[in-house]
């Protein structure tokens, strides 16, 4: 009499089963193909929502647009010219010297 020990099996892969490429590939061309679809859509309706807006207003007799106002732009030098002031001081001042023995 012999007897029969339990076989391990080896083999973990499923009976009939087929990984079809085809269908991934059409899949992932599909979705690519969309993508450039929309993408196209949406940049003629964003072209289409910038190039509805006027450049530069009409009615201006002089040739120049007011960009800059005066008293803004005195607030700026103001603040640049603190901000200078403020690093001349700090480059001048000696640097407190710690004691390397303490």
């Amino acid at each position: 009499m012999k007897i029969k020990f339990f076989k391990k099996e080896n083999k973990f892969k499923k009976k009939d089963f087929v990984f079809n490429l085809n269908l991934y590939w059409e899949l992932a061309v599909c979705v690519s193909l969309i993508l450039i679809v929309f993408s196209f859509f949406f940049g003629y309706q964003l072209f289409m929502r910038i190039n509805r807006e006027p450049i530069l207003p009409v009615g201006n007799d002089s040739g120049q647009v007011p960009t800059v106002d005066k008293d803004r732009l005195g607030k700026i030098l103001n603040y640049f010219s603190d901000r200078e002031k403020k690093l001349s001081n700090i480059l001048n001042s000696p640097a407190p010297v710690v004691d390397p023995s303490l």
